[in-house]
């Protein structure tokens, strides 16, 4: 069937990559669908993929090399276990197709059956690609996103999207690095990135953290196996007057496997398979969720050593409040400052308060995490415990910014 194998080879453009990416191959899966899911257990390669997308690739990548009845016999078995899977049964149908007639493109539905539905098919053409495109464009080994510069023991995970991938990458902390551990396609919203506003059909791009679960039991069908909701918009969100709630990571609908690239209404949503997965891995309020356009992959020592300016500036504030320096703390804060509502004139009488308590007993800091976002303004959040000498531990999360050549915190408060 060589017009089969030219579609899809001009399609998606670097099928033939496929069997030497990594040296690796995807391969089919001998446990079945409903058990198949080693791939993206916290251990396993950053290469791992799921048991619907690894066999759909392995169809491609047969194709390409001109094994069409095997590819054609993967296909139905892959439609046949996965029927909601939409792109699945398109290939299926353009590998029977093939049999009878040249293919003229991927997912070559004669007019009279496509009918008004050409969107739907090139958004199934797109999702193809960025799958394939995800597969072959690998992050490089020993790189990690440049937003996490450092996690505590707290963080076991993080998350982080690249739209422009339609992919969601997970990391594990092991051994004080993180590791890339799984990733999974994703549909964003309608309109793309940069949410601004409410209603917008935007997904929001900045650093968030999930802030529970949502049973699917209390959802519609249309959510799926469940939710994550992450705290859209955030502290630099707010400040830049960004509006808009709701922005969850979900499921599918029961009559559909995945959604095209672009079709939410801001939320991310992911495979009811991977969205289970991760609702059994991650843990709300500690996990980073990372969305960006397109993610900047960094040495993980590049990254480690890259923020030594903001570490000292967050050093000398750590001092000063630990000595009772009230003026000296105070200079680290922008005159716009806001805590759930105390503006600085307010949160000066509470830091003093505070420190006049805590004077004699030096303050001490744990589990520091620290997280960058840079687009127009650098910035910078970090997470930590801080406790007096005697007293409770708090976990409190600070906002600086970078101006000219100073850190300010414009954000401070308690988060848990």
């Amino acid at each position: 069937m060589p017009g089969l194998k030219a579609a899809l080879i001009c399609f998606v453009g670097f099928l033939g990559l496929l069997p030497t990416v990594h040296g690796q191959t995807p391969s089919t899966p001998k446990n079945p669908p409903s058990t198949q899911r080693e791939a993206a257990k916290p251990g396993a390669s950053s290469n791992a993929l799921n048991d619907s997308e690894a066999r759909l690739l392995e169809i491609y990548r047969l194709t390409s090399a001109g094994q069409t009845d095997l590819a054609l016999d993967q296909a139905a078995k892959l439609a046949r276990d996965y029927p909601n899977f939409q792109l699945a049964q398109l290939v299926y149908g353009d590998l029977l197709m093939a049999r009878a007639r040249p293919l003229k493109q991927f997912g070559d539905v004669p007019d009279p059956v496509a009918g008004n539905k050409s969107e739907a098919l090139d958004a199934l053409r797109e999702e193809s690609r960025r799958r394939v495109k995800a597969f072959t464009e690998r992050p490089p080994e020993g790189t990690i996103p440049s937003a996490f510069l450092a996690l505590a023991k707290a963080n076991k995970h993080a998350i982080a999207v690249d739209a422009a991938k339609s992919r969601l990458y997970l990391f594990e902390h092991q051994n004080q690095q993180l590791k890339l551990v799984a990733d999974f396609y994703v549909s964003v919203g309608k309109l793309g990135t940069d949410k601004s506003s409410r209603g917008d059909l935007r997904t929001p791009v900045g650093v968030y953290f999930i802030t529970g679960a949502v049973d699917a039991k209390q959802l519609p069908d249309f959510y799926g196996s469940g939710a994550l909701p992450i705290n859209y918009p955030n502290m630099l969100d707010a400040r830049r007057g960004k509006t808009g709630s709701g922005i969850w990571l979900h499921g599918t609908p029961s009559n559909q496997y995945s959604r095209p690239p672009l079709a939410t209404d801001g939320c991310l949503v992911l495979a009811n398979n991977d969205l289970n997965f991760l609702l059994k891995t991650v843990e709300p309020k500690t996990t980073p969720v990372l969305i960006a356009q397109q993610l900047e992959w960094l040495k993980t020592d590049y990254v480690a050593g890259s923020h030594s300016h903001f570490e000292h500036a967050f050093l000398a504030w750590r001092t000063a409040k630990s000595r009772g320096e009230l003026s000296k703390t105070l200079s680290f804060y922008t005159p716009d400052f806001n805590s759930f509502g105390k503006d600085l004139k307010q949160w000066k009488v509470a830091l003093q308060k505070d420190m006049s308590n805590k004077a004699s007993k030096r303050l001490a800091y744990d589990n520091v995490s620290l997280l960058r976002w840079a687009d127009h303004e650098e910035v910078m959040m970090v997470t930590f415990d801080e406790s007096p000498h005697q007293g409770a531990t708090v976990t409190k999360r600070q906002y600086w910014i970078r101006q000219a050549s100073h850190w300010k915190i414009f954000f401070e408060g308690i988060v848990g």
